[in-house]
């Protein structure tokens, strides 16, 4: 998948669908698995550096937070000042602290790290009445805006909204269940997968009919400006949206629309890869999630139905000045990736070569060379490692919310990058992975995968006990 990007040759694969997993598979694809001269498996030199330059060595519960290590001085101030505005509550307007209200009037987090605790991975509920805290729902109806996105619900809009300021309805409450679904490996070891099951009470402004969802756990925030300069032409490279090569693999690039540019765009973030570039996507996450406008995003999400949202008062408009999101941007685009550990260890490289045989390294691509990028020198002309083509999948009817966004259908999602998921943990106190955090550790995700990540799924499930562990062992080196 990455032409000129990186030293194998570009074959898109399966994902591991929602921050982790394993993911696609085709036995013909190159891997990064080094011998030394005694025929030994050996890491590559430099590979230990997730993030190449910006890259830290940190393995606590702050690993997700910290600056690239090549920021300048004065750069490093603004990531103090985004990492403010990031941590700080909003407040209801009007208020004293005019540079932080205008929550609401419909909200589900008071601020970004409410969603993003420690920079990290968020969760769903550990109980059905525990509220969603770091996990939300995108809501359409059948069709497409004007853009070629999801049509929002002419009551609910594009957001489910379970919280609001005093005064004015909150839209929903969201609960989530489980039932246990039981699987076996190939040498008879059982296993468990939970199954979600959503439910919605209290529609403030009647029955929403016809209703698309989809529930999304936020993602981890670090090295998303070293995603951001991927060069296009590389990412585009990977595609193969009519498995022109026969190998069961078809990953396709998403196209989005670009408000600041007003034109279509390269999909690059979100579950879905809905947003062409962090500017959008954090100014999104400040309408959608908090009720604040920014002059990308100028007016509320009020439909016409909820007067009290409408009528609610104002923390100015915008709500989040440019400077602050500017700020706020620069901080989500220089969060650093903590470097590997054990990446030497004798069973990691065994993990690792596990990893690429399946053909997993084919759809979770190791390796890119990011270009030019002037207004983020940090991530110039870096050797990252990811572990991602950037590409959307069908990961099969299992893992599918049939709800369609831009041209990704309602079965595709983007393969999410695998660096950090070792630390999440540690970061942020749980192992729930995929889109909507079903999974509770890496091989349940690993087991959830279907559609074009169903070989590399069986391929696992095949593999004898102590690969299966070694396997583990490596994904946790990330």
């Amino acid at each position: 998948m990455l032409a000129s990007a990186a030293p194998r040759s570009p074959r898109p694969a399966a994902l591991l669908v929602a921050a982790l997993a394993l993911a696609s598979c085709g036995d013909d694809a190159d891997h990064d698995t080094e011998t030394d001269t005694d025929g030994a498996l050996a890491p590559e030199p430099g590979e230990e550096l997730a993030g190449g330059d910006t890259t830290v060595f940190d393995e606590t519960a702050n690993a997700f937070s910290l600056s690239a290590r090549n920021m300048s001085y004065e750069r490093r101030q603004r990531f103090f000042v985004g990492n403010s505005f990031f941590n700080k509550n909003w407040v209801t307007a009007p208020s004293s602290t005019t540079a932080r209200d205008g929550l609401g009037p419909v909200f589900n987090a008071r601020s970004c790290s409410g969603c993003h605790f420690k920079d990290g991975r968020g969760r769903p509920p550990a109980t059905p009445d525990e509220p969603m805290l770091s996990m939300l729902i995108r809501l359409s109806v059948p069709g497409e805006d004007a853009h070629g996105g999801p049509a929002p619900h002419p009551a609910y809009g594009g957001q489910l909204g379970p919280d609001a300021i005093e005064g004015v309805p909150a839209e929903a409450t969201a609960r989530v269940s489980y039932h246990e679904q039981p699987g076996e490996f190939g040498d008879g070891a059982p296993y468990s997968l939970r199954v979600p099951e959503y439910s919605f009470e209290g529609w403030a402004f009647g029955d929403p009919g016809e209703l698309l969802t989809s529930p999304r756990v936020a993602p981890a925030m670090i090295g998303l400006g070293l995603l951001s300069a991927i060069p296009r032409e590389d990412i585009e490279a990977g595609a193969d949206p009519d498995d022109a090569d026969g190998d069961g693999i078809s990953g396709r690039v998403n196209l989005v629309w670009d408000a600041r540019a007003g034109a279509t765009a390269l999909g690059r973030f979100g579950w879905k890869a809905n947003q062409p570039d962090l500017r959008q996507q954090s100014a999104g996450a400040f309408l959608g999630d908090m009720g604040i406008t920014s002059s990308l995003f100028q007016g509320e999400d009020c439909p016409s139905v909820q007067v009290e949202c409408a009528a609610a008062p104002s923390g100015g408009a915008p709500e989040v000045e440019d400077q602050t999101l500017d700020d706020v941007v620069l901080y989500a685009s220089t969060l650093a990736v903590p470097a590997r550990r054990d990446w030497d260890d004798p069973e990691v490289l065994r993990g690792k070569a596990l990893f690429g045989d399946a053909g997993c390294d084919a759809c979770h691509t190791p390796r890119w060379e990011t270009g030019a990028l002037p207004e983020l020198p940090e991530a110039e002309h870096q050797t990252i490692r990811p572990y991602t083509d950037m590409l959307l999948h069908d990961m099969g009817p299992a893992l599918a919310d049939g709800r369609p966004d831009y041209l990704a259908d309602g079965a595709e999602w983007r393969t999410p990058p695998l660096w950090g998921v070792g630390l999440v943990e540690t970061v942020n106190g749980h192992t729930n992975f995929l889109h909507d955090g079903r999974a509770r550790s890496l091989m349940e995700a690993i087991l959830w995968h279907g559609g074009e990540g169903e070989a590399a799924r069986e391929a696992v499930r095949a593999m004898p006990a102590a690969d299966r562990d070694a396997l583990i062992r490596f994904l946790e080196s990330l």
